[in-house]
């Protein structure tokens, strides 16, 4: 048996293609509210799954635009998946979507509103009863269906549809962008305790979440318990830097409820970039905003900013990636610039005479080339890519614009260079590691 809310117990039976179970939940749930988007999308799926495809396809329609009105754009994607299911029209259902919540729709606030009020359950809730089956268990969830249409018509005729916020990431791309974008995400339905991510595995989906809620952990390392890092909710975008590189996952989502999600694949984004290379910008560069704002949690040069300083400096980086046994810094050559490892991780090797001295394996949040930039001489290890790895690069002279700014960053650079510099010395001087110590794999 199911635990949890009864729109949990819905998401749970429908996972497990219970139909009928589910349907006693949702419909049952969507006559206390005809309003709700996320009942009525569960309850035309079911109707659909048991062959009423012309009433399944109406009621995501209303679906669909019941969730664009709560704000909700993943929630209204997942509508349009299931309506093409049924053998609806998912390009007319992304184009309301994309001219709801793409840049310049007259339809989104200047700020962002505070989140819509949840649907709640009236004290006392019951499903229908497990007797309710078969035929007369699918009409009473048409009526269901059709009484959530016609309040639908009622709230359109009485008012303007509501003004939405701006979505993170979409709302900055153009109408045509935004339909492509949200055309390569496909629906998933997760049950609890679901492993979506797994840390250290290599990745190739991002995930948009339209309903649930997913616990991102970290492995203790020690195979003790993992550290919580966050919860994530409805609207969440998670695992997207697996579309920008091939570096290992850094931790692991799980599904703390059973969840909707939308995914999208590497591969369909990549052929995106291709046909619209604006979205694969605009992509790069939510991505470089979240691995900034993921550094400036522990990265101590970030954290020299203020707040009211901190889009500035973001500015300054570009971002960089490196397969797996590519240089990042050459022995002996000057420094460009400074690296912040923002995912992957990388070996820092001494070459002496043909041999090899492991100084250092660093991974995220971690700085390379203080040491050539600071001390100002040429780089005494390399720096080679253990995995595909993705940094946060600043240019030689825009680190000296940082540094007149915040003088601190120098000392804390200073004393992180004398330091490695340190150990490079101390290790040199050792036996060198075997070749077959370290391999680029």
């Amino acid at each position: 048996m199911p635990i949890g809310s009864p729109i949990d117990q819905a998401l749970t039976f429908a996972e497990a293609s219970e139909i009928e179970a589910a349907l006693r939940y949702s419909g049952a749930l969507l006559e206390v509210d005809p309003r709700a988007a996320l009942r009525l999308l569960v309850t035309a799926w079911m109707v659909g799954t048991l062959g009423d495809r012309e009433n399944a396809k109406r009621g995501l329609e209303v679906a669909l635009e019941r969730a664009v009105d709560a704000g909700n754009l993943a929630l209204a994607v997942a509508a349009s998946c299931k309506l093409r299911d049924f053998g609806g029209d998912r390009s007319a259902a992304l184009s309301l979507i994309a001219g709801a919540f793409a840049k310049g729709s007259p339809r989104l606030l200047e700020k962002r509103s505070a989140p819509p009020q949840l649907p709640g359950v009236a004290a006392g809730f019951t499903p229908w009863p497990e007797s309710l089956e078969g035929e007369p268990l699918l009409r009473r969830a048409v009526s269901a269906l059709h009484e959530s249409g016609a309040a639908f018509k009622a709230d359109r005729a009485s008012a303007s549809p509501p003004k939405l916020s701006a979505q993170v990431l979409f709302s900055s791309l153009d109408e045509h962008g935004l339909k492509a974008m949200v055309e390569i995400l496909d629906m998933r339905v997760v049950a609890r305790g679901t492993v979506l991510v797994a840390e250290g595995s290599t990745g190739d989906e991002a995930f948009f979440v339209a309903r649930g809620e997913l616990d991102v952990q970290k492995g203790s390392g020690k195979g003790g318990a993992p550290t919580a890092l966050a919860r994530l909710g409805s609207g969440a975008l998670f695992g997207e830097m697996a579309l920008l590189s091939r570096a290992p996952r850094t931790a692991t989502v799980v599904a703390a409820v059973p969840s909707v999600v939308l995914v999208a694949k590497k591969a369909d984004l990549d052929r995106l970039v291709e046909d619209a290379p604006g979205v694969g910008r605009e992509f790069a560069e939510f991505c470089r905003r979240r691995m900034l704002e993921n550094l400036m949690r522990t990265n101590f040069i970030l954290r020299a900013a203020s707040p009211a300083e901190r889009p500035a400096l973001v500015e300054r980086f570009s971002v960089r990636t490196f397969e797996a046994g590519e240089k990042l810094v050459t022995q002996g050559s000057r420094a460009e610039g400074l690296h912040l490892i923002a995912l992957g991780e990388v070996a820092v090797v001494h070459q002496d005479q043909g041999e090899s001295t492991i100084v250092a394996q660093l991974g995220p949040g971690e700085v390379i080339g203080e040491v050539a930039l600071v001390l100002r001489r040429p780089a005494i290890t390399d720096v080679v890519a253990h995995h595909p790895t993705v940094t946060l690069f600043l240019a030689h002279d825009r680190l000296m614009e940082l540094v007149r700014a915040h003088p601190k960053v120098f000392v804390d650079l200073y004393e992180l260079a004398v330091k490695r510099d340190e150990e490079t010395t101390t290790m040199a001087s050792e036996e060198a590691s075997e070749p077959e110590d370290f391999v680029i794999v």
